[in-house]
């Protein structure tokens, strides 16, 4: 690779940064059970050293996303010893995500549900969230609602989405003047009739009802199969309601898959839309890129690993993208060198270049090599497995 294209994936990198997911490090697992491994981390502060490796191994995910329920059980009082646990293993808290979905209350739903009551006290967990989000100096709530119904005529769908314009609008009238609220949508699951929020269209108007400081976030296995997910990020980013992303990959619908270990192009193509847009505004797009896996087979720091170390070659892929030319065929039409501008950039071998970043930066060349020489893996294998059990957070 020449000295020019070097220089794009080098300054590509140094702006790249993807947050880790603290319940990616937990035992987790589908509606059929779980497969437990001894490494799991059962604590908020193992979870937050797991991804302190995982950062330190990669230097690109330098923040961590957290769960309400799960890594702050007696709520914001939780904020000041989970604060000094993250910067103590050389992380910061990230995104704060409500848990709206695995309460006994939620069976008919959080902000849907036909009882006041029930959507009430939705509305005062997201507000406690907030609080947490505040006391941790993070900017995203991130919020994702299982809400919906399995058979016809057993909910008012038009109703709900009222209630649902409203509790939002609440929620975004308690943010500070920095923060942000991001609405996740998902199709189907738990809900197979109909989903609340089932689309980005739902999620836009949704956001937009909120506030002006709601954008939408978009989880890459919350689409049905073959959906065109880069279209989805091209109208986003020209509507402006493009907030944030939760990256998995996936064969048939929400698989949690390793990131790019089905469809690399795929990621590839939603990073060129996102760096299309840029080229053309040029304005720099305020996206939070974040990672939510689920890895019941595959170690978890190490898939971690694997997905943050795709997620940069991918988006330095990108880079060599010759934007002026592509610009130029697409308005001929010159329909294959249009696409030869991205099947090129794609096709190009950019690890070497990665690892000569990752030297200058004095992070290891080889990331994965050096986690599984550092001796940590064992460590903790050793350490967490003598309890016996190696954790109880819950996955959706």
């Amino acid at each position: 690779m020449n000295s020019t294209l070097t220089e794009k994936v080098w300054t590509s990198l140094d702006r790249f940064q993807i947050e880790l997911p603290s319940w990616g490090f937990a035992n987790t697992g589908t509606r059929f059970g779980k497969y437990l491994q001894a490494a799991a981390a059962a604590t908020t502060e193992e979870k937050l050293s797991d991804a302190g490796q995982v950062h330190a191994c990669t230097g690109a995910c330098p923040t961590v996303a957290l769960h309400v329920l799960w890594d702050f059980p007696n709520g914001p009082e939780d904020a000041p010893a989970v604060q000094k646990a993250a910067h103590r293993f050389g992380v910061t808290p990230g995104a704060i995500n409500p848990n709206l979905f695995q309460d006994q209350q939620y069976k008919f739903g959080s902000f849907g549900n036909p009882d006041q009551v029930v959507r009430r006290r939705a509305l005062e967990h997201c507000f406690e969230s907030v609080e947490i989000a505040r006391r941790l100096k993070s900017r995203d709530i991130s919020l994702w609602f299982a809400d919906g119904s399995n058979y016809p005529g057993t909910a008012n769908i038009r109703r709900r989405k009222q209630w649902f314009a409203e509790y939002l609008s609440a929620v975004h009238h308690t943010l500070d003047a920095g923060q942000r609220l991001l609405v996740e949508y998902k199709p189907f699951e738990p809900a197979f009739y109909h989903t609340d929020i089932a689309d980005w269209g739902m999620a836009l108007e949704l956001a937009r009802a909120a506030g002006p400081q709601a954008k939408v976030l978009v989880d890459t296995g919350h689409h049905y199969a073959s959906q065109n997910i880069e279209q989805i990020v091209a109208w986003l980013l020209d509507e402006g309601m493009l907030g944030g992303f939760h990256f998995n990959d996936r064969r048939y619908a929400d698989d949690d898959l390793t990131l790019g270990s089905i469809d690399p192009y795929q990621v590839f193509r939603i990073f060129h839309e996102i760096r299309y847009f840029e080229w053309e505004t040029g304005a720099s797009a305020d996206i939070a890129y974040t990672i939510d896996q689920s890895h019941n087979l595959k170690g978890k720091i190490e898939a971690m690993i694997q997905t943050v170390t795709m997620a940069q070659q991918l988006f330095a892929k990108t880079a060599l993208v010759d934007y002026e030319q592509l610009a130029m065929a697409q308005k001929t039409p010159d329909l294959v060198r249009a696409e030869s501008c991205l099947q090129d950039a794609f096709a190009a071998d950019v690890r070497g270049a990665i690892r000569e970043w990752r030297a200058a930066k004095r992070l290891p060349e080889d990331a994965m090599a050096a986690f599984r020489q550092s001796g940590y893996l064992e460590r903790i294998t050793a350490e967490r497995g003598a309890r016996g059990s190696a954790g109880s957070s819950s996955y959706a």
